[in-house]
């Protein structure tokens, strides 16, 4: 198995911040769901608020292990922004359910999600983590972001595109280019127009067909990527979508000569245990759930496993 310390240095990530104080990575502890809504026809939102002393710490780009009574456990990804200090916005703009607590996206696919969103506001979960390394915020620092994002793989960027807001002015010039198959598949789709219509992120969104009452772009995410303003010295590319889009978008970006390690990429694939046990995830000697899930593009350009569809 490989070591997380040298994973993560290959895989130019974020280190896994500690659990929480008593937890055991093998024993999920108790949280509560305290906010419930639906974000598509497929997808909900839950807040969830650990009963611990002290909220969830983690990175953009991390996941946890969400334990379901009667049902099991799956990896969720964080789609929120970790609460801290330097903030440019009150913690609470970090999870709209308050700074105690973090935020997922869920789609109904599997026995866990289905039973996960059958459960109401006040039921109590199972929560262990945070898994897995995540974004490096701040070696972007002062960089410019292009975020590329396909269907429901939104999760991650929305937590790294929270920070970024909760940080405006630590970072230079954002751009999020926002692939889905219908306008009802987008996650956060008013967030997506307010930020829009303030102006501060450059946000672009398209369909990949023509549908009744949508007014916009029409086209797979990467027809949005010609002739991009791309100052290449600066810019860091964060990559999150299905393993057919990667190819696509990395041809994208080729044509602007970025580097290979200023393109990160999220790779959510097999995860199962978040523990690198089960082997679900396992590429070459790489487990996602450990090495990963963020990786940058030089650290796997190599393996071409790694953007295989399942």
């Amino acid at each position: 198995m490989a070591d997380t310390t040298t994973a993560a240095a290959i895989a130019g990530a974020a280190p896994r911040p500690a659990l929480w104080q008593g937890q055991t990575e093998h024993v999920p502890l108790p949280a509560r769901l305290v906010r419930v809504r639906q974000l598509t026809p497929h997808e909900k939102y839950f807040a969830v608020r650990p009963e611990t002393d002290a909220p969830l710490a983690y990175y953009p780009g991390q996941f946890v292990q969400l334990w379901v009574p009667l049902a099991g456990e799956a990896p969720i990804s964080i789609a929120s922004a970790p609460a801290g200090p330097g903030s440019d916005a009150p913690p609470s703009a970090a999870c709209e359910a308050g700074p105690d607590c973090f935020e997922i996206a869920v789609r109904s696919v599997g026995n866990v999600t289905r039973a996960l969103h059958a459960m109401r506001e006040g039921d109590l979960v199972g929560v262990r983590g945070p898994y897995g390394h995540g974004f490096p915020v701040e070696e972007f620092r002062g960089g410019d972001l292009l975020l590329v994002a396909g269907g429901i793989v939104f999760a991650p960027l929305r937590s790294l595109l929270r920070h970024l807001l909760l940080h405006r002015g630590d970072f230079g010039s954002v751009r999020l280019l926002y692939g889905a198959r219908t306008p009802e598949d987008f996650l956060f789709r008013d967030e997506m127009d307010a930020l829009a219509r303030e102006g501060d992120v450059d946000v672009q969104l398209t369909i990949d067909r023509p549908a009744a009452g949508w007014a916009g772009h029409v086209g797979v995410v990467t027809t949005l990527m010609a002739d991009l303003p791309l100052r290449v010295w600066r810019t860091w590319a964060v990559v999150c979508g299905p393993p057919v889009m990667y190819k696509y978008v990395i041809i994208a970006l080729d044509k602007y000569r970025l580097a290979p390690d200023r393109i990160f990429l999220s790779l959510e694939r097999r995860m199962e245990c978040g523990l690198g046990k089960c082997g679900h995830c396992q590429i070459n000697s790489q487990y996602v759930c450990k090495s990963g899930p963020v990786f940058t593009y030089a650290a796997v350009r190599h393996l071409p496993e790694a953007f295989a569809t399942l």
